[in-house]
């Protein structure tokens, strides 16, 4: 089931990136568009579309295209206030009690982030930085098949953190029908957020950047999602801001002889079960380990009833493998060339790799650390950079919330002497205007 490939091969297949603008679309995708839109048409001009019909026509387009998609008629986008506090008592208890438990992890790690603002009257006057939270936030929670409760509380709970004040939740309905999973209404509930519209995709991120009759338009865009979403984010981007462009899913578990073959493989499981473009990839120096971890994905897959196993097999299939390395120094340069969303440590002395490692969302060090822990209860948020912009983003925390405001208060004393200065440089810049305005404050 999982290729076992040496580093030349990998790195030209599946460690060779591929940008979002040539991701090669499944059949099935262009399928679903010719019968949405009686054509075969890209990807980026169906989200074109259906952003343009919303921005002009809000509420009827929303319930147009849900219609259309989701198959689902839905006249009133907002949920009541009541069905979200009933949710709560219609999930299992237990569920309850652990996205509780998660919510309160997750508050107590992005509570400890030091995000403060501060002046400083040693430069002549006073300058500092102020901070202040962004005022409305929406949020996008992948639904349909998958359900992600987990989502809003990782994606939602830093907010609240920096001090948001209106957060906005779109989840799309169940296939056919106008409900929302309740354990998505529970966690909302438990997070504090009581402003939820049903819509998803594209026209969910359109709902949110324009606004409708029914909703007011939000300052930033938040939440991982389908190529649809992610392609809506950045075609809206500029009329609101966005935490990133989320490709799909990807972990990389750099393993030795020491790991256990068995648990290596349930977290390869678990990242391929994502969906069909999800990356799971071993990188080890031992190819008794590959082998072994092989015959494990095997022996799950042919004695367990998993419910995304075909899923799971066309996704190792198509972006799976273990890459064979010469040592852990290797492998680590490999994945650090990679940048992944995840990165599983499970080899001897884990702690001392740490310094060697340079791009990734995030590491999970040692074999108790599973990435499973991080999509859950850990405490970091799960939405982390993917498609290699580990190499220059962050995964989502406090500080996406906020705006620096830069504070200028020069004292007279340090204006004439500043302002001479500034004058020649405005002169040597051809703006004599500015150069007016400095030698006023100089004399």
């Amino acid at each position: 089931m999982l290729s076992i490939l040496d580093v030349t091969t990998a790195k030209r297949t599946i460690l060779n990136r591929t940008s979002l603008e040539k991701t090669v679309i499944p059949e099935k995708i262009f399928d679903n568009l010719e019968k949405t839109f009686g054509e075969r048409i890209q990807p980026s001009e169906a989200v074109r579309r259906i952003l343009e019909d919303i921005r002009i026509h809000g509420d009827n387009a929303l319930r147009s295209w849900t219609k259309r998609i989701d198959n689902a008629d839905i006249p009133q986008p907002r949920v009541s206030d009541s069905k979200i506090k009933a949710s709560l008592n219609e999930i299992d208890p237990a569920i309850r009690s652990a996205l509780e438990d998660a919510a309160v992890r997750i508050r107590q790690f992005h509570q400890k982030q030091p995000v403060f603002s501060w002046m400083d009257q040693s430069m002549g006057g006073t300058l500092g930085q102020l901070v202040r939270p962004i005022h409305r936030v929406g949020f996008y929670v992948p639904g349909g098949t998958a359900p992600l409760p987990s989502t809003i509380l990782m994606s939602v709970i830093p907010a609240i953190v920096a001090g948001v004040k209106e957060i906005v939740i779109t989840t799309p309905p169940r296939y056919g029908s106008d409900a929302i999973d309740p354990a998505i209404l529970a966690a909302a509930a438990i997070a504090g957020v009581d402003e939820i519209y049903i819509a998803g995709g594209a026209q969910a991120i359109a709902i949110m950047a324009y606004g409708s009759e029914s909703i007011t338009p939000v300052d930033k865009i938040v939440g991982p999602g389908n190529l649809f979403v992610t392609l809506a984010k950045q075609q809206v981007f500029g009329q609101v801001g966005i935490d990133g462009l989320a490709g799909p899913t990807e972990t990389i578990v750099i393993a030795d002889e020491t790991a256990n073959p068995k648990w290596i493989a349930a977290d390869l499981l678990a990242q391929a079960e994502h969906d069909l473009m999800a990356t799971a990839i071993l990188i080890t120096p031992s190819e008794t380990l590959a082998n072994n971890v092989c015959a494990e994905i095997d022996q799950f897959l042919s004695d367990i009833k998993l419910k995304r196993a075909e899923i799971i097999r066309q996704s190792l299939k198509n972006r799976g493998g273990a890459v064979i390395t010469k040592d852990i120094a290797e492998a680590i340069t490999l994945s650090n060339a990679y940048a992944p969303e995840h990165l599983n440590l499970a080899v001897k002395d884990a702690w001392n790799w740490i310094d060697h490692i340079t791009n990734t969302g995030g590491i999970f060090i040692g074999e108790y650390s599973c990435e499973v822990m991080g999509d859950y209860i850990a405490g970091p948020s799960h939405v982390m950079p993917t498609s290699g912009s580990a190499r220059f983003s962050s995964p989502l925390n406090v500080t996406d919330f906020i705006k620096i405001i830069s504070l200028v208060g020069l004292n007279q004393t340090t204006a004439s002497y500043l302002g001479s200065q500034a004058e020649i440089i405005a002169r040597a810049e051809g703006l004599d205007s500015h150069a007016l305005a400095a030698k006023l404050r100089s004399v």
